[in-house]
């Protein structure tokens, strides 16, 4: 098992990243949740099977079809906190 924090910067408001990010971290059977940040920035925090919250941030790189990534940056959590779903929290 495996927790990461992401923040996801570039186009990445206003083009329903969060609702994706949501849709895809489901897939993929992850827990945690992501929500927007007042920099502009996005935030994700993906706990789940390693290969699957690796898969879920080759994936951020790209986003959905409106967004524009310029970079995500992670810091892996040695013990991350436990989440029973994935959730859109609200902006920070």
């Amino acid at each position: 098992m495996k927790t990461v924090n992401a923040v996801i910067t570039g186009r990445v408001q206003g083009v329903a990243y969060r609702y994706w990010t949501a849709g895809e971290a489901v897939k993929r059977d992850l827990t945690g949740f992501v929500r927007n940040r007042v920099d502009g920035s996005v935030e994700a925090v993906f706990c789940g099977d390693d290969n699957r919250v690796d898969d879920m941030l080759a994936a951020c790189k790209t986003g959905p079809t409106m967004a524009v990534v310029d970079s995500v940056t992670v810091l892996l959590f040695d013990q991350g906190p436990k989440f029973m779903d994935f959730v859109i929290e609200a902006t920070l």
